[in-house]
């Protein structure tokens, strides 16, 4: 009696797991057939963005070789390939370079336009900022106040990498604009930063000096006396990211 107990039991254990397997097979199959899906995605993405940097960096590469090559025009057009093959960091210091070489050939707005661009191209802050810092310095001589102005406030803030170099960027161009007052409010901050690199307080210091004693009429003086001061390197872009290995 005990074994007919046993074969029921059996068979109704049986059935359980028949059951189980028709409500979760097909779900644990559809979860593994995802995740296998989402594998080879991955793959074939970095495979790609591999694919795009190596091109890339054979373009940007020929570029600098035209570059020291004193050959602009074919520098040009290699900048132009890589920033049409590249990621985003090598698509932005591509358009750097083209921006570089349009402000040599007296093509203000050319560049402005590449460094705007750049600006764009990547996520990178210590990119990105590089680019737009450059668009700053560059737009303080062709763009209105307001115009520079609001291309500085983009830049400034605690964590922004060129903050400090924007807001100097702004004082000068407010002195350009006969603002000597609003000036003296940034420079004075910037002197007393702790924050701030000796250089660029040093400079400060200068324009400050200038405006004390009347000449800040004479925007020339003040911006000479600060051009004149020891330069101090702003944060460094990234160099290229290599390219990422397949996995």
């Amino acid at each position: 009696m005990s074994d007919v107990f046993e074969q029921v039991e059996e068979e109704l254990r049986s059935e359980r797991y028949k059951r189980l397997a028709r409500t979760w097979l097909p779900i644990v199959g559809g979860v593994l057939l995802i995740a296998l899906i989402a594998a080879l995605s991955w793959w074939g993405w970095q495979s790609w963005e591999t694919s795009k940097a190596d091109k890339a960096s054979m373009s940007y590469d020929r570029g600098l070789e035209s570059l020291s090559q004193n050959n602009p025009l074919g520098a040009d057009a290699a900048f132009a390939q890589a920033a049409k093959e590249g990621n985003g960091a090598y698509k932005a210091m591509a358009l750097q370079q083209r921006a570089g070489i349009a402000l040599n050939a007296g093509r203000d707005a050319e560049a402005l336009a590449y460094l705007d661009e750049a600006a764009k191209a990547s996520r990178d802050p210590r990119i990105a900022d590089s680019a737009a810092y450059k668009a700053l310095l560059l737009a303080v001589d062709i763009e209105t106040l307001e115009q520079v102005r609001a291309r500085a406030e983009r830049l400034i803030g605690d964590k922004r990498p060129f903050s400090i170099f924007a807001r100097e960027a702004l004082a000068m161009a407010l002195l350009q604009h006969g603002q000597p007052n609003e000036a003296k409010d940034i420079l004075s901050v910037l002197k007393n930063d702790l924050d701030t690199p000796e250089a660029v307080s040093s400079r400060a210091q200068l324009a400050l000096d200038a405006i004390e004693t009347g000449s800040a009429a004479n925007l020339r003086a003040i911006t000479g006396q600060m051009a004149a001061a020891p330069a101090t390197p702003a944060p460094a872009a990234p160099q290229a990211p290599a390219a990422p290995a397949q996995p």
